[in-house]
């Protein structure tokens, strides 16, 4: 009776385990494909960081060609799903970060496959056009533009998306391989620029130089690429105390034992 009482503890204590670690890799990747998501469709609007700010726009001069912190709204949310791709490769794994990356392109095609059906739905007459603060506004044509993005930009930023996360695994992999659990800042943060350098110029070049209808220079891209990069460098930086943050907040739901478990597991 005790050996079996015993027995029923353990896989009591390891269900216990393994409904805490599930519902941690729900919560994370859900998490992480709504933030994935909202970048590719906010990603739509351009803002001014300076007047944002309560600045006049800089019209810097770089490399021939006059600048002003000009951002796509996606801005926002990327550095967060880097930052989300390191915690989840800290407790799951290069393969718990791969799935999720498949999952978040298949589910984002998914969501333009049905915004183009969307926009070739025929509007209902009363529809169409609404009185706005500055006058009348076409909503056919409105939600055309806002959600009609190009095929090019749609395949560059899926195509940055992929080799970015494949590549702040790798990184984030080998550095945790020769540092162990200390540094923490550097393989996260450090993972995360590397990987954002080359999805700030993929993107460009894919959507901007290789689209016919833009073909943009590459010293033009390039230009562009920089400064986009730079934001991202302060944002990756500024985010390292929140790593620590959420670190703490998870080692502290899972409880020692199973933290230092997931973390063994998610490097083999």
């Amino acid at each position: 009776m005790k050996k079996m009482s015993h027995h029923r503890v353990t896989e009591h204590a390891t269900s216990h385990f393994d409904n805490k670690s599930n519902l941690l890799f729900v919560f994370l990747g859900a998490f992480f494909i709504a933030n994935a998501l909202i970048a590719e469709f906010v990603g739509v609007k351009v803002f001014s960081l300076e007047r944002t700010l309560g600045f006049e726009p800089l019209n810097f001069s770089f490399l021939g060609f006059y600048f002003s912190i000009n951002l796509t709204t996606g801005v926002l949310l990327w550095p967060v799903v880097f930052v989300m791709t390191d915690i989840i490769n800290e407790y799951f794994g290069r393969r718990g970060v791969k799935i999720l990356s498949y999952l978040a392109v298949v589910l984002i095609s998914y969501a333009f496959i049905m915004i183009y059906i969307a926009i070739h739905l025929a509007p209902a007459e009363f529809w169409i056009m609404r009185e706005g603060q500055d006058g009348p506004i076409n909503m056919e044509i409105a939600f055309e533009a806002v959600f009609g993005q190009g095929l090019w930009i749609i395949v560059g930023s899926l195509v940055a998306f992929l080799v970015g996360q494949f590549i702040d695994v790798f990184v984030f992999y080998i550095l945790k391989k020769h540092t162990g659990e200390k540094y923490l800042w550097l393989r996260s943060t450090g993972s995360t620029l590397i990987s954002q350098l080359f999805d700030s110029f993929i993107v460009l070049f894919i959507s901007f130089h290789l689209n016919p209808a833009t073909n943009w220079d590459l010293t033009l891209i390039f230009a562009i690429g920089v400064v986009k990069y730079l934001y991202k460098f302060i944002m990756a930086v500024a985010l390292t105390p929140v790593i620590y943050f959420v670190h703490e907040i998870i080692d502290a739901y899972l409880g020692e034992e199973l933290a230092t478990q997931l973390k063994r597991r998610a490097m083999h």
